[in-house]
């Protein structure tokens, strides 16, 4: 009785198998069909086979691929190949197996040699068989309809046998897995590993190299595959080609031993096959069993193709050479938020459809920044994302929603730079969507709880966060990154704030990310909430400040005191006192989350802290209307005479409206008819100066340390000093 079962081969020496060298790939080929995967094991009763040399010819039913089975002769069996590869198994009766296997004129041979079985050695079969997909369902070739074979030993030497196969290349990658069959004391005996399981070595297929995670290319022409996974029980990396569309062309089933090293799971193959994209099934005892079926994206995919897959191809080069970045110190910022897709998508953009909605309409506006004054564009999340929740709820970390898109994403960035406006990214890392492979892949390691908040205690989260922003850096020249969320990047195995969180601490000194903007913004898309903590900065990182907002809002509706707007004004010293200043504080008076700018004086909403300025909603009377007009430019001029970094978001220069509605999903693209109405052109008018005025007073407006008390003198009403804790008190000036 035959089982066969997961192949058993360690890499390192402390488990008694010794991978000496790596194995060559095959050459390319076309696999016509899938193997599909047969639950359970095979059993088939095996006569053993004693005498004559063996020797098959074998075809499989989709191409004319030949085995040669032959006995060892006492000549080298394998001639100079180009690349070899040594695996030494110990078996469980104290002998050992050795493997030597190569390619030569389109031909692999792996040579076998036993030693050191028992005392009788003379009759000793091997009984193999290849597998792909599952290393319980072999591939059944023409002279076998059960895939299993058997082929003696002979004399090499003393206490030596040996035996070699032959597969043409065609048929490859597989791998071979057999035990040893012999008599001792008259019975027949089965020999496997000294594990209990049976032997097994790749053919076509290297194990690959567990670094760096992902898909890799190295000098020697050959592709590695690299994922983590600790919690799975196996991983079967499919491949797809030009012809299969819905099914895997080639399934390969990763053997625990050979292609495992610790947590990661590797292989690696010749560049030259013909497969063009790629992903990962997983099987895990506490994962729903549908989706076992279901083909993963790699996590760390530089490049998405169709159904979600990591295609296999280096990121497109682009042309960088005559780049030159603004480099702009944090306090000469003035930023404007958008949305990529939303920003130049409606018809109004006067963009064809190829260009609108893309990065290259973005570029395309750029007259549009330089009437404003913004020298920084923040980009809302450009990652793919779950379309039912909204781009704040990531599925991926490392690459634009469309693969078409990276290109057109570098040339917009080399054109913003050429015109010393720089990029930063919005990024959410610190939860995924549900359709996010990493929660099939290994939930118990990546996540928190059932929820899918993302641990960013565990090392192998806070890897991948950091090889993401790497690679945003690296790859696409981005300047300065704003986290989402950032709150619960603090957070311990248990939940718990930590006081000095790893996360932080390794971005903050990232020798690639130390030196691009780093700003921390604590609202949470989850509970669709502000969380109030004390951020650890280590001098480098700024913040979304929250407080301006509050207290911005509160004072303009007659809800604070003067004194809390006076710390806003000069730079937040509440919060940014300690080892910062005031270029690390990026202010706002509206957000991309809740109302506008035009609703939070055209709604009275509680919890967004607007008032409608004596009418709820539209209207057309007039004083309503100037009254709104007062109180916008009240909000842009607070926003730009303050201390820090002004933050606009798109659509509040031209009086954009949700009619009221706090949901980020009811915000409309961006109507670049309504540039011409006359609220916008005075709107605009008004900020534009706003820029000037603050370039032309940077002594004053765009310091990186705070003023001095001493050189500060603050006014009330007829020059009196202010009566700070007035609650009636609004009229507040001041002279440096």
């Amino acid at each position: 009785m035959i089982s066969f079962s997961s192949a058993t081969q360690p890499s390192c020496l402390t488990c008694g198998t010794i991978k000496v060298s790596k194995l060559i790939i095959a050459d390319s080929c076309k696999y016509g069909r899938r193997v599909a995967q047969t639950p359970g094991r095979i059993n088939v009763e095996q006569n053993l086979v004693f005498g004559e040399v063996a020797k098959n010819m074998i075809k499989d039913s989709c191409h004319t691929r030949r085995i040669n089975v032959l006995a060892a002769s006492t000549f080298p069996v394998i001639q100079p190949a180009n690349k070899l590869s040594t695996y030494l198994f110990r078996t469980e009766k104290g002998g050992h197996v050795k493997v030597i296997s190569g390619l030569k004129n389109n031909k692999y041979r792996a040579n076998l040699e036993v030693s050191s079985l028992h005392d009788n050695d003379d009759d000793v079969i091997m009984s193999w068989g290849i597998f792909r997909s599952d290393s319980s369902s072999l591939i059944p070739l023409e002279s076998s309809d059960s895939g299993i074979f058997e082929t003696p030993f002979v004399n090499k030497s003393l206490n030596k046998l040996s035996t070699e196969l032959e597969f043409d290349a065609s048929l490859a990658p597989f791998y071979v897995s057999f035990l040893l069959k012999s008599r001792f004391g008259g019975e027949k005996i089965e020999i496997r590993s000294h594990r209990r399981t049976n032997f097994c070595f790749p053919v076509g297929i290297r194990s690959g190299s567990p670094a760096p995670l992902g898909l890799s290319y190295s000098a020697d022409g050959s592709i590695n595959f690299a994922l983590f996974s600790r919690n799975a029980e196996s991983v079967i990396l499919c491949l797809f080609d030009n012809k299969s569309k819905e099914n895997p062309a080639l399934e390969i089933d990763l053997d625990p031993y050979v292609n495992r090293s610790g947590d990661i799971w590797h292989a690696s193959m010749d560049i030259d096959m013909n497969f063009v994209s790629y992903g990962y099934r997983i099987r895990n005892s506490g994962q729903d069993k549908s989706y076992e079926h279901q083909v993963l994206l790699d996590p760390y995919a530089k490049v998405i193709g169709e159904k979600f897959l990591g295609e296999i191809c280096k990121q497109p080069t682009f042309d960088w050479s005559d780049e030159i970045r603004p480099c702009l110190p944090m306090e000469k910022l003035m930023v404007y938020r958008l949305n990529v897709t939303d920003f130049t998508k409606d018809p109004s953009s006067n963009l064809t459809n190829e260009v609108g909605g893309t990065f290259l309409g973005v570029s395309e506006k750029l007259d549009h920044f330089k009437n404003l004054g913004v020298n920084a564009i923040l980009l809302e999340p450009i990652v793919p994302f779950d379309k039912q929740v909204g781009p704040y709820f990531p599925s991926h970390f490392f690459s634009p929603q469309n693969p078409l898109t990276i290109q057109s994403m570098k040339e917009m960035v080399k054109r913003l730079h050429a015109n010393g406006i720089e990029v930063l990214m919005e990024v959410v890392l610190t939860h995924t969507s549900q359709t996010a492979s990493l929660t099939k892949i290994d939930r118990p390691s990546y996540y928190l709880s059932t929820k899918n908040e993302l641990n960013c205690a565990h090392p192998v989260v806070q890897q991948l966060i950091l090889d993401s922003l790497r690679n945003w850096v690296i790859e696409y020249h981005i300047d300065g990154f704003c986290f989402i969320n950032a709150s619960s990047m603090l957070r311990g195995f248990n939940g718990e704030i930590l006081s000095r969180p790893p996360l932080i601490e390794a971005i903050s000194f990232d020798p690639i990310l130390s030196n691009t903007k780093l700003i921390a913004d604590s609202f949470d898309p989850i509970q669709k909430s502000t969380k109030e903590i004390q951020f650890p900065h280590w001098k480098r990182w700024a913040e979304m400040n929250a407080e301006f907002f509050r207290d911005t809002r509160n004072y303009l509706r007659g809800e604070t005191l003067v004194s809390n707007l006076a710390t806003r004004i000069c730079g937040s010293g509440d919060i940014f006192l300690n080892g910062r200043g005031p270029a690390f504080c990026f202010n706002f008076v509206s957000r991309n989350h809740g109302l506008t700018l035009v609703d939070s004086v055209s709604f009275s909403n509680a919890s967004e802290l607007s008032w409608n300025c004596g009418e709820e909603g539209a209207t057309k009377r007039k004083s309503v209307l100037e009254t709104r007009l007062k109180q916008i430019r009240n909000y842009l001029f607070i926003l730009y005479i303050s201390l820090g970094v002004p933050v606009l978001n798109m659509g509040d220069e031209c009086g954009q409206s949700s009619g009221g509605s706090v949901n980020r999903g009811d915000r409309k693209p961006f109507n670049w008819n309504a540039l011409q109405t006359g609220f916008a052109i005075q709107t605009t008018e008004f900020i534009s100066f706003l820029s000037a005025l603050k370039i032309r007073r940077s002594d004053l407006l765009q310091r990186r340390e705070f003023l001095k008390v001493e050189n500060i003198d603050w006014y009330g009403t007829n020059l009196s000093p202010p009566n700070w804790e007035d609650p009636t008190s609004k009229f507040l000036a001041m002279r440096r």
